[in-house]
């Protein structure tokens, strides 16, 4: 789980001009014909100031599907093996490109059907614009999965009750909130959170955050399970 961070940012950075990928057949995706779909593996489209990622970047990956009818209503049908270690993240990202304080707000709203078998997790994804922090937020997860570095302690913060994990996977610092019960759908107030790592904690200064990720990060879904995002919404002044 050391170096997923590193392999994910870089191929997601690269995403874009890659014409890469295994293919299967679009079977797997909504009886309705959706705006876009792919099963490439860096297959990328944007949609209502939204950009969703495929990413299949783990070794040992299956087959997996992305589609969606609007850049906040998406879904993944994915294969994976019973192996360890992350094979994908499918993800929706919004740019924000604003330092913590000149933030106003930074909120979103989610809600998700998920999978009761697999292991995965459901997580925001937030990331400076130079990629040395990465803030992830888990509002749920199932299976043998665990995120990096050692716990802090609980947190009630953002609208939600976290533990709080701090590590390093060799390129960048991670602080994973891992949310104490599981949740489908909600809202998370994520300024406060960002304000609490730099002021309260000093794990950073005064970062430009670039990207708000959410998407789910898949080690095994064997025989083929679906991930919905039913809606997501990411809003910022």
């Amino acid at each position: 789980m050391a170096t997923r961070t590193l392999r994910r940012v870089v191929k997601a950075l690269i995403a874009p001009t890659l014409a890469l990928g295994a293919t299967v057949g679009l079977a797997s995706a909504p009886a309705s014909a959706a705006v876009w779909s792919s099963c490439d593996q860096w297959g990328n489209t944007t949609l209502n100031g939204y950009t969703l990622y495929n990413n299949i970047w783990g070794s040992g990956a299956g087959s997996q599907c992305v589609w969606a009818n609007s850049g906040t209503n998406w879904g993944v049908w994915a294969n994976h093996p019973a192996t360890g270690g992350i094979k994908s993240y499918p993800n929706s990202k919004k740019v924000i490109n604003k330092t913590i304080t000149s933030l106003g707000s930074l909120s979103s709203s989610y809600n998700v059907t998920v999978p009761s078998s697999g292991a995965y997790n459901t997580s925001y994804d937030i990331w400076d614009t130079d990629y040395d922090y990465e803030i992830m937020l888990w509002v749920n997860y199932n299976g043998a999965v665990g995120p990096l570095g050692t716990s802090q302690g609980n947190l009630t913060l953002g609208g939600h009750t976290w533990t709080v994990y701090k590590g390093n996977n060799g390129s960048n610092e991670v602080f994973s909130f891992l949310r104490t019960s599981d949740s489908s759908s909600g809202t998370v107030n994520i300024l406060p959170i960002l304000k609490w790592v730099k002021d309260t904690k000093g794990w950073f200064g005064n970062e430009t955050i670039g990207d708000v990720q959410f998407g789910y990060e898949i080690t095994s879904s064997s025989g083929g399970l679906d991930f919905v995002t039913n809606n997501l919404t990411v809003s910022s002044s």
